[in-house]
């Protein structure tokens, strides 16, 4: 599995993102690549990926692709990220 974590820079909340959901995707004991991108460049790292987690502050720019979103409203709440993965790879069995 590949997911993409797009902040608006690329740089430092979606490296935070990648950390925290990578330790909470390991305890699930799922196979997962995350790779970061912003705002600006995502388009052409999407068409590879299974899974998008963006912040909510700019979920609305993130648009024309056919790609699950999570949209998080915190990038350091390990919790709220485990519930909406848990819920996305249950509906893909994957839990």
């Amino acid at each position: 599995m590949r997911i993409l974590v797009i902040c608006g820079c690329g740089c430092g909340s979606s490296v935070i993102l990648k950390m925290n959901a990578k330790k909470v995707i390991d305890s699930l004991g799922i196979n997962a690549d995350l790779e970061v991108s912003d705002t600006t460049t995502y388009k052409g790292a999407v068409k590879d990926a299974d899974l998008i987690l963006v912040g909510s502050e700019i979920a609305e720019v993130i648009t024309e692709i056919n790609v699950p979103i999570i949209i998080l409203n915190s990038f350091v709440n390990k919790q709220e990220i485990r519930d909406k993965l848990e819920v996305f790879f249950k509906e893909k069995n994957m839990l």
